[in-house]
C-alpha cells in the first residue's frame, strides 16, 4: 500500500478516504512498509484507523529498508538493534502497541535471519522459537537474497519441515 510515494503525486485526504472505504468494504488486512514515504504511510493508517476498533483490522509491516532524508534508498539493515528501533518507531507512528505481521522486506546477507527475527522477542527460548517456527510459516518479502530452495533448506534445518513462503 504505497500511498506516500512510488506512484506519483499523493493526497492525504484521498489516501485516508481510500483506506476507510476499503475497511468499509470488508478489507481486514492493511499491508505497508515502514519505508513507504519514510514512515508516512503508517501515519496515514493511524489516522484512517481512528474510528474502528484496532482489533478489527490486521496490520502487516515490512521493515529493514533504509532511506535518506530525500527518500533515496541506502540499503538494508536487519541487525537486531535496527529491528528493535524500527519496530518502536512503527508502533509510535501507527499509534498502537502491536502489529499483526512484522517481516523483513529484504534480508541482510551478513546478518543471520535467526538474529533478525530473534530481536523481536528476547523472552523466547530456543525451544519456544523452534515450536513457533514449526507452527507458523515465515515469509520473506520481494527481493530476498535467499531463493525458495535456500529458504526451504533453512526451514527444514530449523523447524522440521515447516513451509516458507517467498513473495516476488
Amino acid at each position: 500500500m504505497g500511498m506516500s510515494d512510488f506512484y506519483g503525486a499523493t493526497d492525504r485526504a484521498e489516501s485516508i478516504a481510500t483506506i476507510r472505504a476499503a475497511l468499509d468494504a470488508g478489507v481486514t488486512l492493511l499491508d505497508t512498509g515502514d519505508f513507504y514515504g519514510s514512515g508516512h504511510n503508517e501515519l496515514l493508517i493511524r489516522e484512517a484507523l481512528a474510528g474502528p476498533p484496532r482489533e478489527s483490522v490486521a496490520i502487516a509491516v515490512k521493515f529493514g529498508v533504509q532511506r535518506d532524508p530525500r527518500g533515496g534508498f541506502l540499503g538494508v539493515d536487519n541487525r537486531p538493534a535496527a529491528v528493535k528501533n524500527a519496530l518502536a518507531q512503527t508502533l509510535r507512528r501507527l499509534g498502537t502497541d502491536y502489529v499483526d505481521v512484522y517481516q523483513p522486506a529484504r534480508v541482510t546477507p551478513d546478518v543471520p535471519i535467526e538474529d533478525t527475527i530473534g530481536a523481536l522477542d528476547v523472552s523466547l527460548t530456543p525451544e519456544d522459537l523452534a515450536r513457533i517456527e514449526r507452527a507458523v510459516p515465515m515469509g520473506a518479502a520481494s527481493g530476498s537474497r535467499y531463493d525458495a530452495g535456500q529458504m526451504a533448506m533453512l526451514d527444514s534445518e530449523r523447524s522440521g519441515g515447516a513451509s516458507t513462503t517467498v513473495h516476488d
